[in-house]
């Protein structure tokens, strides 16, 4: 299976009728992958039980040097439990989300019957992605930012929106603050080089990580990709790179948490999902500019310029019109599946 191939099989809705219980569940999980994480991590397992889902980090797949408090591994969670949720809706499952603190944490997808709805929502699933590109730089309407907010806020989570020009500059300067400190981190570049998938067919097999294409750059064998990156990775080339994409958005959209906590970081990636959805649903891209919140010496300096004093800034993303550009790939289903137990 070449990459296109890969991008097309997972990339899809179900695909006829799935009207068997067990093929039912593996799809709802299907959707849940296809949610977002760091470096394509897919830090993510789940458990399939009489009348709901479990989903558990992975804590195998962790990064600890760029989310050393494992912050974005449950806001990924998070996501995918809102896919999963909006799924079951559409297959005529309750998919009421529970967060369970009790150890590593867990959350609980309930699957009582109930009406099917396939909400706007969940239709645009296999269409979004994070564009890791300019965009055009065309200013979004108001009522396109009003649906954003709506559908980014949720139970101790606020979602600000900025598109003054003076906001966004603000903005980028803690993100060039980030982004130098992570640049010359030598344990940062080698835990992103990690993650890289240079060539097609590392990629294809790997299923995970981010791959040249996700990043923009013509695929390459590893040997050389690796070379290339340790010789243009620089700080300079990184800063101006972002300070385009920044400058190129409509905006910039900030999820502040009540308690900087795992169940408000596991609402944070729902909020954001539900988010990235409907911007899919408006034909907006969206990708991270995290630096500032990734980075504990600058985040609560962000955090004051926001006019933040209490709670936690989770996500920092940029959001505009712009070119779609190569899908990630994702690991087969039967990899995040925990087996059953002895009955």
């Amino acid at each position: 299976m070449n990459y296109e191939q890969a991008v097309e099989s997972i990339w899809r809705h179900a695909e006829g009728g799935v009207t068997n219980d067990a093929a039912r569940l593996k799809e709802l999980v299907r959707y849940a992958t296809l949610a977002p994480s760091g470096h394509n991590t897919q830090c993510w397992r789940f458990r399939v039980a009489d009348g709901a889902i479990g989903i558990l980090p992975d804590l195998s797949r962790r990064t600890p040097v760029v989310d050393p408090d494992d912050h974005h591994l449950y806001v990924s969670l998070g996501c995918a439990a809102e896919n999963l949720s909006l799924a079951a809706r559409a297959f005529g499952m309750t998919g009421e989300v529970t967060f369970r603190p009790e150890g590593d944490g867990e959350l609980l997808i309930t699957l009582d019957s109930c009406r099917a709805e396939a909400a706007p929502l969940f239709e645009a699933i296999p269409a979004r992605q994070c564009t890791r590109t300019d965009y055009d730089g065309s200013s979004l309407a108001g009522e396109e930012l009003r649906l954003l907010e709506a559908a980014g806020t949720g139970r101790g989570v606020a979602v600000t929106l900025l598109t003054e020009r003076e906001a966004l500059e603000k903005v980028l300067e803690y993100v060039v603050q980030g982004n130098s400190l992570q640049v010359n981190n030598p344990a940062f570049r080698h835990e992103l080089e990690d993650w890289i998938r240079f060539g097609d067919r590392e990629a294809v097999e790997a299923g995970d990580g981010l791959s040249a294409r996700v990043m923009g750059n013509p695929p390459t064998p590893r040997w050389l990709g690796r070379w290339l990156f340790r010789a243009l990775f620089r700080e300079r080339a990184e800063n101006a790179r972002v300070a385009r994409q920044i400058r190129s958005s409509a905006g910039i959209a900030v999820f502040v948490s009540d308690a900087d906590d795992r169940a408000h970081w596991v609402e944070a990636g729902r909020c954001y999902q539900r988010f990235a959805l409907q911007a899919t649903v408006l034909g907006i891209r969206n990708a991270f500019v995290n630096q500032p919140v990734e980075e504990a010496g600058v985040r609560p300096a962000f955090a004051k310029a926001l006019g933040l004093s209490g709670g936690r800034p989770d996500l920092v993303v940029r959001f505009g019109r712009g070119k779609a550009m190569p899908r990630s790939l994702r690991r087969p289903i039967e990899s995040v599946l925990i087996p059953p137990g002895p009955s």
